[in-house]
């Protein structure tokens, strides 16, 4: 794709900057983003009542029993990392490749990172019935021995969320240095210059700052990708390291970055779409973009749906009696519904991205996106509920049932997410303006 199918014909350095800071300084927010915000407020409400009700009544509330151990809270947990997981994975994989479109993307899908991973953070910690200990899944001195449980998935995760979030903010910040002192020079009121001034960590622009920046950057992102990729194989083995039917795998890890990346690109569409039509950068994120994305999560879908096929004919031609019972199971099952549906979502739906013309056409990508969240969101919950549904001991078998506490506080997260999005978009620059002006022609800066 060329530098010059990325932005508007005549476009130059002062549009550029201007198409990004005079949403933050300049314009007052539209319509759409206050529609937005409120549906965020009402769901962060929604989260932050269902947390209190959970706190007070204990994990009685959720659908979870004696043999269905694990069921929306982990699934949620996994939803969100593998969500959180595609931003620094987009951002640095094509830095790494020399990607140049990803400079109108890389910004919000970062903080789409950081948001996503905070919240998946919250799931394990209120999954444990008291959350109040919740520091027995950190590494601290333990001289009876006793916690942290270092056999426990839980301290794994503690691990793999906590090394992840560290390094998304210190990418995503570092990266931002050049945008805030913009904001910074070009802000009129002195709170936004204090703010923004503060931010930008006194950068200068000068030619020693841009050789430890580009230096610093590249070398992070390549630290980034092997960081990504171990945090969701970390996610997988918490499934993978067990010895129930369906679980006990070697191609989890593969699979769950994989499906992370799917995930995440899909969500990353959908903001994009968001990005667009707040902040009126139609010239800045491009059908172009909306196109290159498209054929990544083209790619995806093909990988999931060997995955899935790898994984239900491994179990038949060389699993046990209680694999070949759970296969059946997830096709013929109480829950056949949802696992059609999620096959439907994953793998069918997206075929239809083969045809460049739904490929530029925002509002089918929006409702792709959407749906491949929502198969990725049953492949979760799924993955969870089949298993320990149908154990190796027959006597044992149970069915799950969310309750609706189950479901207000998936919707309430969602809604945070749209909450905090909202505000990323009104006080942070969403595009990246020093790497989106390195793609103006020369003649035209």
């Amino acid at each position: 794709m060329s530098d010059a199918a990325l932005l508007p014909k005549g476009a130059g350095y002062a549009s550029v900057t201007a198409a990004v800071s005079d949403p933050l300084l300049e314009q007052r927010a539209g319509r759409g983003w206050w529609i937005a915000f409120a549906i965020g407020c009402a769901g962060t409400l929604l989260m932050g009542g269902s947390i209190f009700w959970l706190l007070f009544q204990g994990i009685g509330i959720f659908g979870n029993n004696s043999t269905v151990v694990w069921g929306f809270p982990i699934a949620n947990y996994v939803w969100w990392i593998g969500i959180g997981n595609a931003g620094t994975l987009i951002s640095c994989m094509l830095l790494l490749t020399r990607q140049r479109w990803r400079s109108s993307i890389n910004r919000f899908a970062e903080a789409m990172t950081l948001i996503a991973a905070s919240i998946a953070g919250l799931f394990p910690i209120l999954h444990l019935g008291r959350p109040i200990y919740f520091y027995w899944v950190a590494p601290y001195p333990n001289t009876m021995g006793a916690w942290p449980q270092w056999k426990s998935p839980l301290v794994w995760d503690f691990f793999a969320i906590l090394s992840y979030l560290v390094f998304s903010l210190l990418f995503w910040f570092v990266g931002a240095l050049p945008d805030f002192a913009t904001l910074r020079d070009r802000a009129r009121t002195r709170r936004a210059q204090v703010f923004y001034g503060v931010l930008a960590l006194g950068w200068r622009g000068s030619a020693r700052h841009w050789a430890r920046y580009e230096s610093f950057y590249r070398i992070m992102a390549a630290l980034g990708v092997p960081l990504v990729v171990s945090v969701h194989s970390v996610v997988g083995m918490d499934f993978a390291a067990s010895t129930m039917p369906g679980w006990s795998e070697s191609i989890f890890p593969p699979y769950f970055v994989v499906g992370a990346m799917f995930s995440g690109f899909a969500m990353v569409l959908v903001l994009a779409a968001a990005v667009r039509a707040f902040l009126r950068v139609e010239g800045l994120v491009t059908l172009d973009h909306f196109d290159a994305m498209a054929k990544i999560l083209l790619a995806g879908s093909l990988v999931m749906g060997l995955s899935y096929a790898t994984e239900s004919f491994q179990a038949l031609v060389a699993g046990s009696e209680a694999d070949r019972t759970l296969v059946a199971f997830e096709f013929t099952g109480a829950y056949a519904w949802l696992y059609w549906t999620q096959l439907v979502c994953n793998v069918a739906l997206p075929q239809l991205l083969w045809f460049p013309a739904m490929r530029r056409s925002i509002p089918a990508l929006i409702a792709i996106g959407l749906l491949v969240n929502v198969g990725m969101y049953l492949e979760r919950i799924l993955l969870i509920i089949n298993t320990l549904s149908r154990p190796p001991l027959s006597s044992t078998w149970q069915l799950y049932a969310p309750t609706l506490w189950d479901g207000l506080l998936l919707a309430g997260s969602i809604g945070f997410f749209v909450f905090l999005f909202c505000l990323f978009l009104r006080l942070m620059p969403a595009v990246s303006m020093h790497e989106v002006r390195q793609l103006v022609p020369e003649g035209e800066r």
